[in-house]
Formats: C-alpha cells, structure tokens, sequence
C-alpha cells in the first residue's frame, strides 16, 4: 500500500514532537536548573509547530475544496456544452432528412438559434472569468443606456423562459450610467437567468431598473425560488462555489456567474446585495452610484 506524503509528513511532527519530549527530559535531567528555560523554550516550539501545522492543514483542505469544485465545474461545462449541441445535432439532421414545409424549418432553425445563444453565453462567461482572474481585461467604459440594455436582455431570455410572460418589469426610460457593455450585459444576463433557472417552472422573475432621487442607479432582479441560506449569502460570488442542497445543485450551472457579476460590479464601483424575498426566493439588488 502506497503511503500519500500528508501520512508521512504527520509521522514524521510525531517523531520530532516524541523526540523533543525525550531531549527536554534529558537536559532537565542533566541540568535541573534550568529547568524553566528549557521548557519554555520547549513551549514556544511546540506552539509555532502546531501553528504551522493548522496553517498547512487549512491549506490542505483548501486545495482540496478548489479541486472538487474545479472538477464539478468541468463536469458542468461539459454537460452545458453537450446539451445545446445534441439538441441543435438533432434539429438539422430533422431537417436534413426530412421533407419539412417552410414553417417548420423556421421553428427548428430558430430553436437552433436560441441554443447557439446559449453556448455563446456560455463561452463569453468562461473568457471574462479568465481575463478577470488574470487581469487582463481593462473594462473599457462609456455612457450606456442601462434601460436600453436591460431591456434588450430581457427580450432574449422571455423566449427562453416558458410559453407566457415570466419576466416581468419595471423599467425607468434612459438611464444612463458610465460603464463597460459587454460586462454589464453578462452582469444583466447573470442574474436574471440565474432567477429563472432555480424559480419554479414559469413562476415570474421581476427586474426592475430606477433611479433614486439621489441620483444612484438601482438594478434589481427578484425570484421566488428556493431562495439561500444564510450561511450560503458570503459564500455565493465565490469562483466555482454552488449553493449547497442538493435540489439547487440538481440545476444546471457552472459556478461562474455570480463570481462574474461581483468582479464586474467592483470594477465599476457597484455594489450588490443579496437580500430574501417574501415570502419566499432571493432579491438580487445592484446600486451604480
């Protein structure tokens, strides 16, 4: 049986510990007068070890945590990237073998659409977490129509959602705040699609977009979902951290967004707050000062 380096490593702090004790025991012995020197000495040892000790361990368990959510994620990826393509593998072959009128081409090519929308999504959430993480990305900023953006956002994902209206909004006209498209759109679509997915089928999500009458931009997205536990609240904007019951991490999800959207929101001096709805789900609320 092979021995792992951690089972070692203890072996041998037990073997200095036990060889410590027996040299301390021979000096007090040879030396009784010293006796106080030799075990304080012994003490400061003994408690800078098992500082060391602990950090290493904590740093174990770390690596270890960082490991299993690195692998989830992957297995996440993967069935992301799986389930868009099967159904778009499917679509074309339908058309490509079969005789289908002109109405029904339009549907399975649109549905092809939306699945291609969501690989895209998908890719652009792991390259801004990489360029994040490596700080290569410089959020270039301008003036942007938030309404404008919210809007358009929410008309993409009202397709995606259910057969009626489940995204429902309070919108204010043209407001503007200074800040970069691209990573404010992957903040909007985050969120709001992270509403969706752990409400109840076609339970509506309500987005809402005002400004104060002290000038702060509010952005907020609400659900009634599962909603998260309060422990959980810290944990969530974490890379790769998922919500810990098993029926949130039955749905689909990489463990990125929510890390996107705090970076993000920090670049642009944009805080968020993780709030519970009533009576039940999450209230997600952006402030742009």
């Amino acid at each position: 049986m092979r021995l792992k380096p951690i089972t070692i490593f203890y072996a041998v702090v037990i073997y200095a510990v036990s060889q410590l004790f027996w040299w301390a025991a021979l000096l007090v012995e040879l030396q009784p007068t010293r006796r106080g020197m030799i075990i304080g000495e012994g003490v400061v040892f003994i408690t800078l070890m098992a500082f060391g000790i602990y950090k290493l361990h904590e740093a174990i368990n770390r690596e270890k945590r960082i490991t299993g959510q690195q692998k989830n994620f992957l297995l996440s990826v993967t069935h992301e990237l799986k389930s868009p393509l099967a159904s778009i593998k499917l679509y074309l072959q339908t058309i490509n073998k079969r005789e289908l009128d002109k109405e029904q081409q339009r549907s399975f090519i649109a549905k092809c659409l939306l699945d291609i929308e969501r690989l895209d999504d998908l890719v652009e959430n792991m390259l801004l977490a990489t360029k994040i993480e490596n700080k290569s990305y410089s959020f270039p900023k301008q003036d942007l129509n938030l309404s404008d953006l919210v809007e358009k956002i929410v008309s993409r994902l009202q397709i995606h959602v259910c057969s009626k209206e489940s995204i429902l909004t309070s919108i204010d006209p043209n407001v503007f705040i200074t800040g970069d498209q691209f990573a404010i759109s992957s903040v909007v679509t985050n969120l709001i699609e992270n509403a969706v997915k752990y409400s109840p089928d076609c339970v509506p999500v309500h987005v809402d977009l005002h400004r104060n009458e002290n000038g702060t931009v509010c952005f907020k997205v609400a659900d009634l979902g599962m909603g998260i536990p309060d422990e959980e609240k810290p944990k969530i904007f974490d890379k790769f951290y998922r919500v810990g019951s098993e029926e949130t991490r039955k749905t689909k999800g990489t463990g990125l967004g929510l890390f996107i959207v705090k970076q993000v929101l920090d670049n642009h001096r944009a805080q968020i707050r993780v709030k519970n709805n009533q009576p039940r789900g999450t209230v997600f609320e952006v402030s742009f000062n």
